[in-house]
């Protein structure tokens, strides 16, 4: 969904934060330094009081935070345009995209997230996304904005500008030397039919790295051993689930011959919390 909404003389260099939304106010910059900084890369759910994503990560990074306030006379999607230009002129890669309340509770982002309580609005008029990309001496950088309506119809936008440390893994973002993209973790369930519970976003991103000359796509199951359940038969589970993904890539074009399909089942154990049960996970091996 990268489209430009304004037009700059020169595209930034990655390092470079953002220019701010012309019809917008800054309220607060907030220096972030973190061995720890909470980033998510999936819609967030509060569960007894915790944070709960799909895929996120804590990142040791550096950078800034700031707020602004759209001006009434604009609104929240002009800003949203605005930054998605810029970040298209970096070449900036989309790591995830959420709108309304797909993305959770407004709530959660403003006070568990961001720490901007002033971010708290209607759920059903909220954006966020997450975009990372890679400068020439092999650093990364990701951009995060989220953009809200609040009750009183004021509109705000907090952007997020970070430096990853060296060795972090950040989800869906390689280094500058990195020849493998992913994994996109997607769950499953099912059993003669199954149901892959994946966005939009990493379906796109799987397609596209897919594009490039040699692109090689390999799937891995994954299978969590059930209660009485022996180890082949949840083997099997997990390969039945990886050709019936592979079916599916297959017909939005991702050719069977790129495809490497490796079964593991419940033989590897992934300490990642992000990373648990019945899954496939995708990753893209360029040349």
């Amino acid at each position: 969904m990268l489209s430009a909404g304004s037009s700059f003389a020169t595209a930034a260099t990655p390092e470079t934060a953002p220019q701010p939304f012309a019809q917008s106010a800054l309220e607060v910059t907030t220096r972030i330094e973190s061995s720890g900084h909470l980033v998510l890369f999936s819609p967030v759910r509060e569960v007894n009081n915790e944070i709960r994503s799909e895929t996120m990560a804590r990142l040791p990074v550096s950078g800034e935070g700031r707020l602004y306030q759209i001006s009434r006379d604009a609104n929240r999607r002009e800003a949203l345009e605005h930054y998605l230009g810029q970040l298209n002129q970096r070449g900036a890669q989309i790591l995830f995209e959420c709108s309304g309340i797909r993305c959770g509770r407004s709530n959660v982002w403003a006070n568990q997230i961001f720490n901007q309580p002033v971010l708290y609005g209607r759920d059903g008029t909220q954006d966020y996304l997450v975009a990372g990309v890679v400068a020439d001496d092999g650093t990364r950088w990701l951009t995060s904005v989220y953009t809200v309506t609040r009750g009183n119809l004021r509109e705000y936008v907090w952007v997020e500008h970070l430096k990853v440390a060296t060795g972090a893994v950040v989800p869906g973002l390689g280094s500058a030397t990195s020849r493998v993209e992913g994994p996109v973790v997607v769950p499953w369930q099912g059993g003669v039919t199954y149901r892959f519970d994946w966005q939009a976003t990493d379906r796109r991103k799987v397609s596209e790295l897919a594009r490039a000359e040699g692109a090689k796509v390999v799937l891995v199951g994954y299978s969590a051993l059930g209660d009485g359940e022996s180890f082949s038969a949840s083997m099997e589970r997990a390969r039945r689930a990886v050709e019936s993904l592979s079916e599916v890539l297959a017909k939005t074009g991702v050719s069977r011959q790129q495809q490497e399909l490796v079964i593991v089942g419940p033989s590897v154990v992934v300490t990642d919390p992000a990373r648990q049960g019945d899954r496939v996970e995708v990753m893209v091996i360029t040349r």
